[in-house]
């Protein structure tokens, strides 16, 4: 089976295990990208396109921009439908569109001659994102018989919405992100895969307890909060706080190993639950904070996160403190439940398994 990837970017790493797994298997793959990683992540077929709005700059005037059109949270606005279906905000919107497509469209087909991207049986577009938003890429797809799998990762179904064509015409739906499950009539649930086998589990924890807290996105992760309450407890001498943001994932990965306990996100504001940070931190062996709300703890009961939301967060970092052995068993709760629930492996049997589904073999 040959199975491509089309991607914004490798944004934390997942077309580069996904890559490895369908080769173990026997299978071809390929990943386009639209843009470098800005973590450094391993890429295979980058374009390198212009209009990088993973860029802060870029993201920044974006922001503003939409602010003038869906209000104070600006491109962050989740929008209405079910599902919610993607326009242009406004004429302005429409044009810049429309002039960066013109200047995509070149590369973009002299990457489909140069290595031969509609040769291939299925087609995996992240973020349910074709190359222009004229959408031809899959209307030429389905033309020649092939499958096409949309995966949505969060701010794409949720602020954006889904592209019309491509949404017509997908033959299945893929999410990690539980609030996306209300989001869309037709989508299923896929783990976020990792190769959880990376790290050994934590055996000790440092004599000033170090908490850290990474986030892409300060307004998704309710940073300010986690913030506040860490920069309180490192002034009272309690923990040492390591604040991790705009640094390789090399660099990220090495700062959290020495942590003895990982705080992801609260608020929900980017989603429910937790992400990659927290799969990194449970595979570290790392006790892992989140906001887990009623859906997300009865969608995956006897998770091994410590719930936490704005109004209990410091109260329970304060009951940790005091209590070490609960940081190191909670840590080894995590990693046995990541591998059970995370690891490639048994993501990709899945993924197999909805291969079936489809007629792939």
């Amino acid at each position: 089976m040959k199975i491509l990837y089309i991607s914004p970017e490798n944004t934390v790493g997942t077309l580069t295990l996904w890559k490895k797994e369908h080769t173990k298997r026997k299978n071809q793959c390929r990943t386009v990208t639209f843009f470098h990683s800005p973590k450094g992540f391993d890429e295979d077929i980058c374009l390198n396109l212009p209009f990088n709005f993973t860029k802060s700059y870029l993201s920044m005037m974006r922001n503003f921009f939409y602010k003038q059109y869906r209000g104070e949270e600006g491109y962050f606005t989740e929008k209405q439908g079910y599902p919610p279906i993607w326009q242009p905000d406004g004429w302005l919107d429409s044009a810049f569109l429309k002039l960066k497509d013109q200047m995509w469209k070149p590369i973009i087909y002299r990457a489909i001659d140069k290595y031969g991207l509609y040769d291939y049986d299925v087609v995996h577009f992240e973020s349910g994102m074709d190359f222009l938003k004229n959408e031809f890429f899959v209307k030429e797809l389905k033309e020649k018989g092939k499958k096409v799998i949309c995966h949505y990762h969060g701010e794409d179904l949720r602020s954006r919405g889904v592209m019309p064509y491509i949404d017509k015409m997908s033959d299945l739906n893929l999410t990690n992100e539980v609030d996306l499950l209300t989001k869309h009539p037709n989508i299923n649930y896929l783990f976020l895969p990792f190769e959880t086998s990376s790290f050994q589990s934590k055996e000790y924890i440092n004599n000033t307890i170090r908490i850290s807290h990474a986030p892409t996105n300060r307004f998704y992760k309710g940073s300010d909060v986690i913030i506040n309450i860490c920069e309180t407890l490192q002034a009272e001498g309690e923990i040492e706080f390591d604040l991790i943001e705009n640094v390789s994932h090399s660099v990220a990965i090495s700062r959290k190993l020495k942590s003895d306990i990982f705080i992801d996100q609260i608020g929900n504001k980017g989603g429910w639950g937790y992400g990659m940070n927290s799969v990194e931190s449970l595979a570290m062996g790392i006790c892992t904070l989140t906001e887990m709300n009623e859906v997300y703890n009865s969608f995956i009961p006897n998770h091994p996160f410590i719930n936490v939301n704005s109004d209990s967060l410091e109260a329970e970092l304060r009951t940790l403190i005091k209590n070490r052995e609960k940081i190191l068993t909670q840590g080894k709760k995590g990693k046995i439940w990541v591998e059970k629930k995370h690891d490639i492996n048994n993501v990709a049997d899945e993924l197999y398994n909805y291969y079936e589904t489809l007629g792939l073999q």
